[in-house]
């Protein structure tokens, strides 16, 4: 029997979120659409098996296959990246982190991280995180003239600070970070250095931008972002001791058993991101995304930092036009446009609410847009946020947004 005559229940919410998929302009820069082969090895029967521990090395028998997967993922992970060793059973970025810190600091050790209203993640600090619980976290700024990472004041800080660990990376930053720039602040200080590579991921497997794994200690990621393959973590370093550690980090101090068909996935988005399809794909959504960025720009938005330089960019919604994040999110999704609310640098509004909205350009290129398409959707946008107290008005848009998006 199929899973709609078994559980009609749950077939009809996984329908209802396919057509949503299907209709809606999906801006929200850490979702993208993974690949049918993705998917199809991520629904494999791996998920039946229980393999805790590492290859040849587990706690269950019958594991060869399981050993065959984890050894080609790895495998596969390390060549993307050019990296001499590889984790790929994290679960989530998060715990990745979480592992990556339990490898390679104490408890209670001082570490710098970007602060979360500037652009930086949950777990390079935040007090409701395990990592500021964890460990003695300061926080690092963009600058607010520029409102770009002030490398300066972070070396001055380091310098005075004297963390253990510096931590790189961004989840609403729309600029390349200067990883060398950043290992050289460390080296300074004489602390380590770890980059969250989570939302570049992709473009660092295509060539452009820094690749951390040539500067960092430890670098982690996610594989669901512009990597474009399932969701899930991984952990990379060419430190062999280090290596060893973040393994028992993972197993068996954050996890058991290894999410086996997350594994498969993960092997199959590492060989597409090595494809030139992939290459050209990461290029035009970097286009794209500074196709958006110029084309609201000019209509008058009020952009973090003032542009782009990778898969996304935060509009000062408040600035541009009066309202918050949380209206403007609410406005497009009316629209059939998703995006997420989201904080501006020394934001005054709470975070549930922000003055700013976060756009990213992964998921649209995945579906065939370019620079027609981005001029379309800009009008769209602009369209829907100057109309967002016409209900009349957004309606009629969203039924032209949806017949535009039978074409994807």
């Amino acid at each position: 029997m199929s899973l709609k005559e078994k559980d009609l229940e749950i077939y009809q919410i996984i329908e209802n979120e396919r057509i949503r998929q299907k209709y809606n302009i999906e801006l929200i820069a850490s979702e993208n659409y993974a690949s049918e082969e993705v998917r199809e090895a991520q629904g494999s029967i791996f998920t039946n098996k229980y393999a805790e521990g590492y290859p040849h090395k587990r706690y269950y028998g019958g594991c060869e296959n399981a050993d065959a997967l984890e050894e080609l993922a790895i495998n596969r992970c390390c060549k993307l990246f050019n990296v001499k060793y590889a984790n790929v059973q994290a679960h989530s970025g998060s715990q990745a982190n979480m592992a990556a810190y339990r490898a390679i600091i104490p408890y209670g050790a001082k570490v710098m991280g970007m602060a979360l209203d500037q652009g930086g993640h949950l777990t390079h600090g935040s007090k409701v995180s395990f990592s500021g619980k964890d460990y003695e976290f300061m926080p690092y700024y963009v600058s607010k003239e520029t409102e770009e990472i002030d490398y300066d004041a972070l070396e001055a800080q380091a310098l005075e600070f004297k963390p253990a660990l510096i931590v790189a990376g961004a989840s609403a930053y729309s600029r390349k970070i200067d990883f060398k720039r950043i290992k050289d602040i460390c080296d300074k200080v004489g602390c380590l250095f770890m980059v969250d590579m989570a939302h570049i991921a992709g473009l660092v497997a295509a060539g452009l931008h820094q690749n951390p794994c040539d500067y960092a200690d430890i670098v982690t990621s996610t594989t669901h972002k512009t990597l474009r393959g399932p969701r899930g973590g991984i952990i990379l370093t060419n430190n062999e001791e280090i290596a060893k550690k973040v393994n028992k980090a993972i197993f068996p101090a954050c996890q058991g058993g290894p999410l086996l068909h997350v594994i498969a996935a993960k092997a199959v988005c590492f060989k597409e991101a090595m494809s030139d399809e992939f290459k050209e794909y990461q290029k035009q959504l970097v286009k794209n995304c500074a196709y958006l960025c110029d084309l609201l720009k000019n209509k008058g938005y009020v952009i973090v930092s003032g542009g782009t330089d990778n898969h996304l960019f935060t509009i000062n919604v408040k600035k541009s036009l009066g309202i918050t994040g949380d209206v403007a999110e609410k406005t497009l999704d009316k629209v059939g446009i998703t995006c997420n609310k989201n904080t501006v640098p020394y934001d005054t509004e709470k975070p549930g609410i922000t003055s700013g909205i976060r756009v990213g350009t992964a998921a649209v290129t995945t579906r065939g847009f370019k620079e027609k398409e981005i001029e379309l959707l800009a009008n769209f946008m602009d369209d829907a946020l100057r109309h967002y107290d016409d209900d009349a008005y957004l309606e009629k848009l969203h039924e032209e947004e949806k017949r535009f998006m039978e074409k994807y």
